[in-house]
C-alpha cells in the first residue's frame, strides 16, 4: 500500500507542476471515472447530458465509445462526441481516448488508486489537443458504501488563444441496496487555475441525487447504467443538469 500511495501521490505532483492555469466547464455528459479496471471486459458506451445555464439557454451533449480492460491494470475505451451549443444544431465535437490505470490489487487497501490520462481531439482545429489527468481513488465504506473521489487537470494545447490548465473534481457515493437499483449521489466541479482558484461564487460546482442500476442479460454480459439530477450550487454554475450513462459489458 506504502508503494502506491507513494506512486498515487507522486502523479498527482506532476499533474501540478506540469499545469500552468485556466478553467473550462466540463460538458453535460460528464461523468465519474473508476478507479478499478476489469481485465478482458469489452464494452460499448452511451453518455449523455443536458444542463440549463444561467441565462436560460440550454446546452447538450452526447458520446459513443468503445472500451476494453486490456489487463488487470489498463482500460482504454475511444468515443465520439457530439455537442449543442444553445441555439445550435448538434454538431460532431470530438474524438476522445480515455486510459485508465489500476495502481493497486482490487479490495486488497482501503483504498483502491488509479490514474485517469484523456486525450480529445476536438474537430475545431482551431481548439487544438485538451488533456485531463490526475489521480482517482476508490474506498468501500462498510459493507453498504462505495465511494470515488478524482482529482483532475484540465489543460488546452495548440490551440489560437492560450488556455491555463484547471483543477477539477468527481465525487461520487454509492449505497450498495441490490444490484437492481442503487442510490446515492454524485458531484463534480472546477475550482479555476490550479494554482490560483476563483472566488467561491465564480467556481462550478454541481451536485445532486443519483441512481445506479446492473441487469444481467446472459451469463458473460449485463447492461449497467447510472444517472443524476445535478443542482448548481453558484453563481458560476449551470441551473441544473441531468446526465445519464450506459454500458453494455461482453
Amino acid at each position: 500500500m506504502k508503494n502506491a500511495v507513494h506512486a498515487a501521490a507522486l502523479c498527482a505532483l506532476a499533474s501540478l507542476s506540469l499545469a500552468p492555469a485556466a478553467p473550462a466547464l466540463a460538458g453535460p455528459a460528464e461523468y465519474v471515472f473508476p478507479a478499478i479496471v476489469e481485465e478482458g471486459e469489452k464494452e460499448i458506451e452511451l453518455k449523455a447530458g443536458t444542463r440549463k445555464l444561467r441565462d436560460g439557454s440550454r446546452e447538450s451533449e452526447y458520446m459513443i465509445g468503445f472500451g476494453i480492460g486490456v489487463n488487470r491494470w489498463w482500460f482504454t475505451e475511444l468515443s465520439a462526441k457530439w455537442h449543442k451549443e444553445p441555439a445550435e444544431h448538434h454538431d460532431f465535437d470530438a474524438w476522445e481516448w480515455e486510459n485508465r490505470f489500476q495502481f493497486t490489487e482490487t479490495g486488497r487497501y482501503p483504498v483502491d488508486v488509479g490514474f485517469l490520462l484523456e486525450i480529445e481531439r476536438p474537430h475545431d482545429r482551431a481548439e487544438g489537443y485538451e488533456y485531463r489527468w490526475g489521480p482517482l481513488f476508490q474506498a468501500d465504506i462498510g459493507t453498504s458504501w462505495t465511494t470515488n473521489l478524482n482529482l483532475l487537470i484540465e489543460k488546452h494545447i495548440r490551440t489560437e488563444e492560450p488556455e491555463p490548465a484547471e483543477l477539477g473534481y468527481q465525487v461520487q457515493a454509492r449505497y450498495r441496496w441490490r444490484p437492481e437499483l442503487e442510490v446515492g449521489l454524485q458531484g463534480f466541479g472546477e475550482f479555476g487555475p490550479w494554482d490560483h482558484w476563483k472566488p467561491t461564487t465564480e467556481q462550478s460546482h454541481r451536485w445532486g441525487p443519483a441512481l445506479f442500476g446492473a441487469v444481467k442479460v446472459s451469463q458473460r454480459t449485463s447492461l449497467k447504467w447510472n444517472a443524476a439530477v445535478l443542482f448548481g450550487l453558484t453563481n458560476g454554475s449551470p441551473r441544473n443538469q441531468l446526465r445519464m450513462q450506459a454500458e453494455y459489458e461482453f
